[in-house]
This record gives C-alpha cells, sequence and structure tokens, in this order.
C-alpha cells in the first residue's frame, strides 16, 4: 500500500479540536463516519496522529474493532492505562498534592493501572485528568469504530465518562481533552449523539471526505515515473476505476497492481483493464451479498430485510413488523420466532446483525444497505434462488437420498 499523506486535512482538524477554528463544535467532540476500507483508520494513525502530537498533544489511540470480542469499556481503560504507564512517578506526586482519595495509597502512593475503569480502581475521569497533568499536555483519545462501545454496558459507561471527562477538564476557551469518535456506520454512530438519552447528545456526526481527485493524480503520478511507456496515463479513467471499487484504496491499488504485473499478459492500454476489474469487484461483492441473503432461513430473511428497509427505525417486535413477516411469509411469526431469528443473524460467521446494549439492531455492514437500495431502485428486490423458494418453513430440510440397495 503507498503512502498518501492528508496532511492540509490534518491540520484543518487539529484546528477545529482545538477549539481555534471560527465555526464548528469539534472542539466538544469531533465524530468522523466512512465506509470501511476508505482509509479511515490510515488517516487518524498516519495523519491525524502525527499532526496532533507536532501540536503538542499527548494522544491516545484505540481500535474497538482490533479485537470484536473483548469488552469496548475494558478496550478504551487500557489504552489509557498505557498511555499513563510511562508517567506514573509524576501521576502519584501530582495526585498526592491534590489530595486525590480515590487513589491507591500503600505506603507510598500508588496507580494500579491495570484497575483503571473498575470499581476499585482510578475512574476514566481521573485517569485522564492524571494524564493531562503528568504530561503537561492536551490530551487527544481517538476512539475508532467507536459505534462497537454500545454492544456493551461497561463500553456505553466508558462513553458518559469521557463525555464527563471533557465537561470536567474543558474550560471556556482552554481546551485539554480532545475527543475524536469514528465510525464505519453513520446509523450506528448517530446513536452516540441523536437522542437525549446518548452519551453525546447534540454533537454533529461528519463524513470523512473520501480519497479524491488529488489521491488520482499521485497515483497517476507514481505510474508514469515508473511505466515511461504508459505516458500520459488516463486520470478520469483511474477516477471512474477508484470510485466502482466503492473509493477504497487497497482493493483499487491491489488491481492496479495486477493490471500493471508484467505475468497479467496486457498489451496496450492498462485503463481498461483496471475499469474492468473495478466492475468485476463490484459484482462480486453483490453477489456475495445475494448469497448470504439467500443463504438464511425464511425468518431470517424477513427480519433482515425489515431491518434494511427500515434502517435506524427498524423495531423487531412491535405490530408493524410482525404484519411484514407474516406478509412475507404467508404465516404469522411470534415474537420468539423473531428473536430466534435476530440472534441466528448475530452469530453467522461474519455477523449480519450488530446489537446494542439497549437492543437496538442494525445491519453489521453498511454496505448492505447500499445493495439493498440499489436493487430496489431497480425493481429487483427481494433476490430469488435460481431453483425457486425451496424452503417454506424455517425447520426445512431437503430430503435424503435413497439408501442404495446392497
Amino acid at each position: 500500500m503507498i503512502a498518501y499523506p492528508r496532511a492540509a486535512l490534518a491540520q484543518q482538524l487539529v484546528q477545529a479540536l482545538q477549539g481555534v477554528a471560527l465555526l464548528g463544535d469539534a472542539h466538544n467532540g469531533l465524530f468522523l463516519a466512512a465506509p470501511r476500507r476508505t482509509g479511515k483508520s490510515t488517516f487518524l494513525q498516519a495523519d491525524l496522529t502525527p499532526a496532533l502530537r507536532a501540536a503538542g498533544v499527548e494522544v491516545v489511540y484505540v481500535d474497538l474493532w482490533a479485537d470484536p470480542r473483548r469488552d469496548p469499556g475494558t478496550l478504551i481503560a487500557e489504552a489509557i492505562a498505557r498511555a499513563l504507564q510511562p508517567h506514573l512517578g509524576l501521576v502519584a506526586r501530582t495526585a498526592k498534592k491534590a489530595g486525590l482519595k480515590s487513589v491507591k495509597v500503600a505506603g507510598a502512593l500508588e496507580i494500579d493501572t491495570s484497575r483503571i475503569g473498575q470499581v476499585d480502581g482510578l475512574t476514566l475521569v481521573e485517569a485522564l485528568r492524571s494524564l493531562q497533568q503528568a504530561t503537561g499536555q492536551r490530551v487527544a483519545l481517538i476512539i475508532d469504530e467507536a459505534q462497537h462501545a454500545l454492544t456493551s454496558e461497561a463500553g456505553e459507561a466508558a462513553m458518559t465518562a469521557l463525555k464527563s471527562a471533557r465537561d470536567q477538564l474543558n474550560q471556556p476557551g482552554q481546551v485539554w481533552l480532545m475527543l475524536v469518535m469514528s465510525g464505519s456506520d453513520r446509523d450506528k454512530l448517530l446513536r452516540l449523539v441523536v437522542s437525549a438519552g446518548a452519551p453525546f447528545y447534540g454533537s454533529q456526526i461528519q463524513a470523512l471526505p473520501p480519497l479524491d481527485t488529488d489521491f488520482i493524480a499521485h497515483v497517476a503520478g507514481l505510474v508514469e515515473a515508473q511505466r515511461p511507456d504508459l505516458r500520459p496515463v488516463d486520470r478520469a479513467a483511474l477516477q471512474a476505476a477508484f470510485v466502482g471499487f466503492g473509493h477504497r484504496p487497497q482493493f483499487f491499488m491491489a488491481a492496479m497492481g495486477a493490471v500493471l504485473s508484467p505475468l497479467a499478459g496486457h498489451s496496450g492500454r492498462f485503463e481498461p483493464a483496471l475499469q474492468q476489474a473495478a466492475l468485476d469487484q463490484q459484482a462480486q461483492d453483490e453477489a456475495q451479498m445475494e448469497s448470504d441473503y439467500l443463504g438464511l432461513k425464511p425468518t431470517e430473511q424477513a427480519v433482515l430485510w425489515r431491518m434494511l428497509a427500515q434502517g435506524p427505525r427498524f423495531r423487531p417486535y412491535d405490530a408493524e413488523a410482525l404484519r411484514f413477516y407474516r406478509e412475507q411469509l404467508g404465516r404469522p411469526v411470534s415474537v420468539q420466532q423473531a428473536q430466534k431469528a435476530l440472534e441466528a443473524l448475530r452469530q453467522r460467521t461474519p455477523a449480519l446483525v450488530w446489537k446494542s446494549s439497549r437492543s437496538e439492531y442494525g445491519v453489521e455492514d453498511a454496505a448492505m444497505h447500499r445493495w439493498f437500495q440499489s436493487r430496489v431502485a431497480a425493481e429487483n428486490w427481494p433476490p430469488t434462488s435460481p431453483q425457486g423458494s425451496l424452503a417454506l418453513h424455517d425447520d426445512w430440510r431437503p430430503p435424503k437420498p435413497p439408501a442404495k440397495n446392497r
């Protein structure tokens, strides 16, 4: 993967997080949404983090999808603990002067970083305050895939604690704690800000700009430098192919390497082959989603259909939902059957459905929403098996073949 710095965008966000920008509310929390594999995490780690550090900010980064099996609240606490660890000596002296009662005292003042965020340990607010005081710097906490915090009570409590930390540490004209929350699904990220009970109610979700024509120009320049015989590279064709790959640089560059490889056997211009690769990738993605859908049991299909159609308004067990299931299946569906279908969708590998700690549901991959909407627009929904509808009931199984005569 080539390096493509987005320094100008990173600098703009650093200014906004510091509260220096004239407009905007980023100093109260910056919420960025971008589809998966479009360069969001790379930007946060390779561009925004160095820019913040260059501005004298202590940066704590945590990816809640790094280990989806672990509780997101624990991951956040551990990230803060790792940042605090090198400063424990100074923290102890600072805390002692401040008379911080909740820090463990055993002979000498000590902080057990392994207990941060737990009942008998340092709270997240205290840990972040200690980190800021020890470093003497502003602190930026970057949480990648932040919507995953809502899948556990501890994760949701951590979000509430971070909002409290922001309110306690920051003052008018002085930002000591910067919060950056990113997510690959705007609808899920909205749950952190959209309702009165949300931890960051009132904040706005911003779309992280996708890589654009400057990125394409950068790639075209690299091709022209390494392959003078291909000059000039058709930048418009590259841009069209990049859009076809869903603005996903990993897939785009992999296809670029394949069509430019001396083993590819292409003669003449490479741009048409790259555009065809984008079409093939799009067809492959859609075929996989169709296969996943057709592989579900009938009730699971009906529940997923309802979820795709309703988006954040989805309520799995209300009267309208149960009526929808009955209309699609031609038979009543009980709440228990709908619950069983939802759990089956969550337990698939990879999971098709996401669930918050408050029993809110959403499609795991936002790309499935786009696939659904495109098929509805083309009047090509729902998908149908070439073999027709074989399963009329969830417990349907194909008949066993007759035993061979011996």
